[in-house]
């Protein structure tokens, strides 16, 4: 009897112990899903991309390195590509919607701003990329432009309006203007001539620098909605 009172208990704690390693690898396997690397894709055109910088120097590796200065454990894909228009983005938006992206940074339309493109074109194209993040159900963040009145302002108010409307279509964050930052930094000083390139375009080393840290904070929020 006492034998078999010994066996039981025996049984009765090997199975507990049993059950509470099974309990402490489901609770590992959770902690490591929760610690998983958030993909950030930055679909653009050369501001993204990083044109006239070296390697280390552009809006994708400066942004990345930003955010995981601040603690997050974030990978940032360089899907810019120099001279792209929205037309572009839209031809290979969901090539660049890999499985394991989790969001997407959108910043297109500078091209199309500088041919004169219909805005109603440009608006169509980003509705379409937007639609196929929506389709990816990754997290998206929309980067709009501030522009000249080179086309009249009825133009510049049809460009720089499709981006608050398609945000709002989406029920996505927009970061209003991709260089406000630099906007800022040169209300502080004689130009924005020593954050830019000498071809007076795309921003350099410092003026990325800049960019970076006005639309961080925004970024980093969507890198913690996504988490």
């Amino acid at each position: 009897m006492r034998a078999a009172f010994g066996f039981a208990r025996s049984f009765a704690y090997g199975a507990i112990l049993r059950s509470s390693k099974l309990m402490i690898a489901v609770l590992m396997t959770a902690g490591v899903v929760q610690a998983e690397t958030v993909t950030v894709a930055a679909l653009g055109d050369s501001l993204t991309a990083g044109y006239g910088l070296a390697q280390g120097d552009g809006f994708v590796p400066q942004l990345e390195a930003w955010l995981q200065a601040q603690g997050a454990d974030v990978a940032v894909i360089n899907a810019g590509v120099s001279g792209d228009t929205t037309a572009g983005g839209l031809s290979r938006v969901n090539w660049t919607l890999t499985p394991d992206v989790d969001a997407m940074i959108v910043t297109l339309g500078g091209n199309d701003y500088l041919r004169g493109l219909d805005p109603g074109v440009s608006r169509t194209n980003l509705d379409g990329i937007l639609a196929a993040g929506e389709a990816a159900e990754v997290g998206m963040l929309l980067v709009g432009l501030s522009v000249g009145a080179n086309y009249g302002l009825e133009y510049k108010a049809a460009f720089e309006g499709m981006y608050p409307d398609l945000a709002a279509k989406y029920d996505v964050p927009l970061y209003a203007d991709f260089a406000s930052g630099l906007r800022a930094a040169a209300g502080m000083q004689e130009g924005m001539s020593e954050f830019m390139q000498a071809d007076n375009i795309h921003p350099n080393k410092e003026g990325v620098a800049v960019i970076v840290a006005a639309i961080g904070p925004t970024v980093l929020d969507l890198v913690q909605a996504v988490e």
